[in-house]
């Protein structure tokens, strides 16, 4: 039933700047806290941000002060604004979501390639 559709992913140059977009359809997503997650050839899959129903947050070091996630509850849909990217930032980056009430679950959105290159 749950399905993740992600948007936004490109090319961009260092210093630039991505929005990226997922929307979850198929339950109620308030049920859900959100997150964003990235994967670089060779490195594991690691968390990026992630977003509570209630609009708390949580961000890996390395893109605080940079990214900012968001949701928009009316809409089903999470969002991941990043700017100053650098290239290391270069990765598939997946949406996630996860139901911690009965019957709990976890869904992840197909990724969606972000390069940060001049």
């Amino acid at each position: 039933q749950v399905k993740l559709v992600e948007s936004g992913g490109g090319l961009v140059q260092p210093g630039g700047s991505l929005r990226l977009s997922c929307a979850l359809s198929g339950n109620i997503f308030s049920f859900y806290t959100m997150g964003w997650y990235r994967q670089a050839p060779g490195n594991q899959r690691e968390l990026v941000a992630t977003i509570t129903s209630g609009g708390s947050t949580n961000y890996a070091d390395s893109v605080k002060g940079r990214f900012s996630i968001s949701r928009d509850n009316a809409k089903n849909t999470v969002y991941l604004q990043m700017n100053s990217l650098k290239p290391e930032d270069t990765a598939v980056y997946y949406c996630n979501a996860v139901r911690l009430i009965i019957p709990p679950g976890e869904y992840w959105g197909q990724g969606t390639q972000v390069t940060v290159s001049s």
